[in-house]
C-alpha cells in the first residue's frame, strides 16, 4: 500500500531533510512540500492525501490550527505534528493528532510513522472484509 503524504515546514533545511528521507523511502509518494500551512488545506481537499507532516511553529498558521482546518475534511488524512517544543506533544494529543514527532527528528521516527499508519490500515481493510 502506498502512502501519499505532504511535509510542511518553514525552515527550508528541514524541509530539504524530510523530503529526501520521504524520497528515499520504499511505498511513499510526496505529493508536496510547503513552507506554508495555508496552503495545505486547498492542497488536500484536491489530492488524495494520506498523511501531513507539520511543524507546529510556522509564520501563517500553527500546525495545530492546521491539523484542526484538516480534521474537519471529510476524508481527513493523519495529521503528524513536528516540534522541538517538547510541551507540544500534549497539545499534539488533545487535538487528536495522528502522531506527535520531536525534532531534531531522524529517518527511523519518520519510518515508524508511516509504517504504523500503514498497518493500521491494512488492519482496517481486513476488518472490513
Amino acid at each position: 500500500m502506498a502512502v501519499n503524504v505532504v511535509a510542511v515546514d518553514n525552515a527550508p533545511d528541514l524541509l530539504e531533510k524530510i523530503t529526501y528521507i520521504f524520497q528515499n523511502m520504499e511505498g511513499v509518494n510526496l505529493l508536496g512540500t510547503f513552507e506554508e500551512a495555508v496552503a495545505v488545506v486547498e492542497f488536500v481537499k484536491e489530492n488524495p492525501v494520506d498523511m501531513v507532516f507539520t511543524d507546529i511553529v510556522m509564520p501563517d498558521i500553527s500546525g495545530i490550527s492546521l491539523a484542526s482546518e484538516l480534521h474537519k475534511l471529510e476524508s481527513a488524512p493523519a495529521v503528524v505534528l513536528m516540534s522541538s517544543i517538547p510541551g507540544f506533544s500534549l497539545e499534539a494529543w488533545k487535538i487528536q493528532a495522528y502522531g506527535f514527532i520531536e525534532k531534531p527528528y531522524t529517518k527511523h521516527d519518520i519510518v515508524k510513522m508511516v509504517e504504523r499508519y500503514r498497518i493500521e490500515k491494512n488492519m482496517e481493510k481486513q476488518n472490513e472484509s
